[in-house]
């Protein structure tokens, strides 16, 4: 198997949460889950969304916690946080789509969501959760990284075929199908 090296510069783009500033309003879900509906801004369903808000609006608690890389494997770590009182599980913050919960994954196809900055043609300045949070919480930050990378063509084919045995071939078929689609 050959490994391939390449150095590159990449952009690294992140969404910075300030949970002092966010006020529990779930306008990033409803927004994002609208972006991404298929055609766009045709429905809102916040299970959709790659942005989710942990809440507890007694505690005046409010967390938006962006989806992140799917593992197929469930967390070792079952670590307890308290705030203000509240005990929160770790999974609660976690961006990861894992087995063992139902965040972050297609209602439709349980296949896993991954937040994607928004991309689309043409680009926005800034993902939508951003421009819609009226209470500065999020931010956007985009900034250039050179990275090395080193990969083999076989562990994209691996990958696929993980996604396939879980969820079978054609729901990872019309999955890409639908997400490849212009508009």
């Amino acid at each position: 198997m050959a490994t391939v090296e390449r150095k590159k510069k990449k952009i690294v783009k992140t969404i910075k949460i300030d949970v002092d500033k966010c006020n529990g309003c779930r306008a990033c879900e409803v927004v994002c889950s609208a972006f991404h509906a298929t055609p766009k801004n045709s429905s809102n369903n916040p299970a959709r969304s790659r942005v989710r808000v942990v809440r507890d609006p007694l505690a005046n608690i409010y967390v938006p916690v962006y989806a992140g890389e799917y593992t197929a494997a469930e967390c070792a770590g079952r670590d307890r946080y308290t705030i203000d009182g509240k005990t929160y599980e770790e999974c609660a913050f976690c961006r990861a789509s894992c087995p063992s919960r139902d965040f972050f994954k297609e209602p439709d196809s349980g296949l896993p969501l991954k937040c994607d900055m928004c991309e689309s043609d043409p680009e926005l300045a800034e993902p939508m959760c951003v421009q819609w949070c009226l209470a500065d919480a999020l931010t956007y930050e985009a900034r250039e990284e050179e990275e090395v990378e080193e990969g083999t063509p076989e562990e994209i084919e691996i990958g696929l075929e993980s996604l396939a045995n879980k969820h079978g071939w054609q729901k990872v078929v019309d999955t890409v199908a639908r997400m490849s689609k212009k508009e």
